[in-house]
């Protein structure tokens, strides 16, 4: 099977995850589902935790918090994958100063071998007001890029805005 890759932005609680869900989920499983967020306080692991309550039966979840590329590896040819949320892994990769163009090339890599259906889930972080201090700009600025990248890579682009999908390509 070629690589098939949807890029899906929007913003906070703006349905992204749901709508990748259901396209995902309208394939046969299992479905692989690549978790990014990291615990770092009780109401993370809360959300964490209705995440995956609210996720159907037939998902395997990967814990890759920093190893996505490495991870996208391991998921058999065919299988449907799930990346929800790109944001959170730059934001990992961010905080623990890794190297950010080598991190993103590493997964651009993975993502061109890949053999079966991949939906990136991502935040589109640049329609707010600017940031007012060095780390928010870089973050925005890193985010962008990386949607940018990924948005030309893809197949299909979706901007979901109030649950609704807007194609942007494909």
């Amino acid at each position: 099977m070629a690589n098939d890759l949807t890029l899906i932005l929007g913003g906070a609680r703006s349905g992204k995850s749901g709508f990748a869900e259901a396209e995902v989920t309208a394939r046969p499983g299992p479905w692989h589902y690549m978790a990014t967020a990291q615990a770092f306080d009780d109401e993370m692991r809360a959300r964490i935790a209705q995440h995956r309550a609210d996720r159907a039966n037939g998902w395997v979840t990967h814990e890759v918090p920093f190893a996505l590329a490495n991870a996208l590896q391991t998921v058999p040819d065919g299988a449907p994958v799930l990346v929800d949320c790109l944001t959170l892994w730059l934001t990992n990769h961010l905080l623990a100063e890794n190297d950010l163009t080598t991190e993103i090339a590493a997964l651009q890599s993975a993502l061109d071998a890949r053999r079966g259906p991949v939906w990136l889930v991502a935040n589109e972080v640049g329609l707010g007001i600017v940031p007012d201090n060095a780390l928010a700009r870089h973050f925005r600025d890193a985010a962008g890029r990386l949607n940018q990248r990924l948005a030309k890579q893809a197949d299909r682009v979706r901007f979901i805005a109030a649950g609704l999908p807007i194609a942007l390509k494909g």
